[in-house]
């Protein structure tokens, strides 16, 4: 292996590690890591700083909800509150949310959910969970609630939406010429609903 090569390696490994501890830095000087920003039917949303940054596993009677303050406990926490429901498979990063094997309008036996894919033929529902598939940056993906739906376009709440990013984010809600609803973002994988 050449002086280069091993160079090339080297700065690639280093360029990696400090990035996965900037994700984990609050850049914010308007919230601290764990403060109450928003809340959707008393369940609050708290701020997380750096998306990589994790506190500690939130448990309640025995039942897994995620790691603080992630979208995962977010959502987990939501459902469990406001739903009384328990996910069979209480574990997962936000992309396990999503079952790529099922066809539009099946139960996700992994969180007891129906499962709508994007586009699908049934409409986005208030309080359905949205899946959204990794990136570069998070390739563990990222989920959030609907909050709100208006003719063309519906709201979310999330969790853990990076330092600068809002709690509420809005998406374009189209019927296409097929009759099927389709939320107009591409990492959109699709929606799960109690």
């Amino acid at each position: 292996m050449t002086k280069k090569v091993l160079l090339a390696i080297i700065i690639l490994i280093a360029s990696y590690l400090i990035f996965n501890q900037v994700k984990k830095l609050n850049f914010s000087n308007k919230y601290e890591v764990g403060q109450p920003i928003d809340s959707l039917n008393n369940v609050i949303v708290f701020f997380n700083g750096g998306v990589g940054n994790v506190v500690q596993r939130n448990t309640r009677d025995g039942y897994n909800l995620g790691l603080e303050y992630q979208c995962v406990e977010f959502v987990k926490r939501y459902y469990y509150e406001h739903y009384k429901h328990k996910m069979p498979d209480s574990y997962g990063h936000a992309i396990s949310f999503y079952d790529n094997n099922l066809t539009d309008n099946k139960i996700n036996k992994q969180r007891n959910l129906t499962q709508f894919s994007n586009p699908s033929q049934f409409k986005p529902q208030i309080g359905d969970l949205i899946v959204m598939r990794g990136t570069l940056f998070n390739k563990y993906g990222h989920v959030a609630i609907v909050s709100n739906l208006f003719m063309d376009k519906l709201e979310i709440i999330q969790q853990n939406a990076g330092p600068f990013s809002s709690s509420r984010e809005n998406f374009e809600l189209t019927k296409n010429n097929d009759k099927q609803w389709e939320i107009k973002n591409e990492s959109i994988l699709g929606w799960l609903r109690k």
